[in-house]
């Protein structure tokens, strides 16, 4: 049959990405020695000679097809990038891979464990002959204090739920854990957040919150330091954002290095 993809064209432009976008399959997600299957949404490209006129993307769904059957650790996504570039003839790949995924919680007291949900992101990108630059997007809520209503009310303290989004590029994946990010992350906030708390544990973080008052940028500075203490990052973005419960608006600061 007719490749028609494949004809030449003679525009003379390069097409950076090309590919498939809002992809969904469920995938198993291998970490901490733990494999998890979570539902991805998933965009993959790739770059597109000027001369040639369209690309293969059922080759693209095909790679994603065959990756969606095996445990998938952060640096296998080298191996999905590698495999587009090969089986497509072109240049550079990229993917961006995001899924609910959940981390065990036992409240604080009781030891009632349950799973929170957090955003996570994968996000690759791999040039033939090169190294694949990954960053590793999270969103991991917690609970803020304000510092400033306790120290002005003769009693209590306004607390809001808040979330604090990284986006973390690592020169090295080969030890990155999502479970070990995720606790030093929500550790930066007042407060863990809990699925499931009886009264003793509900006490106990109310208590906890209030003896930790941070106010959001207190927050970011924390997560920005915890940060940098992590091996092999290259770079990141941080903001973490306070859902004010006195307010109709929200507290926000943000960070990149």
């Amino acid at each position: 049959m007719v490749d028609v993809q494949n004809e030449k064209d003679s525009r003379g432009i390069k097409i950076q990405r090309t590919g498939v976008t809002r992809v969904h399959l469920p995938f198993l997600i291998l970490s901490g020695g733990k494999v998890q299957q979570v539902l991805a949404t998933i965009r993959f490209t790739v770059s597109l000679s000027e001369k040639i006129r369209g690309t293969h993307m059922s080759r693209l769904m095909e790679i994603l097809t065959d990756w969606s059957a095996v445990p998938l650790a952060i640096p296998d996504v080298e191996k999905i990038l590698s495999d587009a570039i090969e089986k497509l003839g072109t240049d550079f790949a990229a993917i961006q891979l995001a899924f609910k995924y959940f981390v065990s919680r036992k409240a604080p007291v009781t030891g009632r464990a349950a799973l929170l949900d957090i955003d996570c992101e994968f996000a690759g990108e791999l040039s033939r002959g090169g190294r694949m630059n990954f960053a590793l997007g999270l969103a991991v809520p917690f609970t803020s204090l304000c510092p400033c209503s306790k120290e002005i009310s003769d009693y209590g303290a306004h607390n809001q739920r808040s979330v604090c989004r990284v986006r973390i590029n690592f020169s090295d994946t080969e030890n990155c854990s999502l479970e070990k990010i995720v606790a030093l992350i929500e550790a930066q906030g007042s407060s863990r957040i809990y699925p499931i708390l009886k009264r003793e544990d509900e006490k106990f973080v109310t208590e906890s919150a209030y003896e930790n008052p941070k106010f959001v940028e207190d927050i970011l500075r924390d997560v920005v330091l915890a940060i940098r203490g992590l091996e092999n990052v290259a770079g990141f973005e941080v903001e973490c954002e306070n859902f004010e419960s006195i307010h109709n608006h929200n507290a926000f600061a943000s960070h990149v290095e």
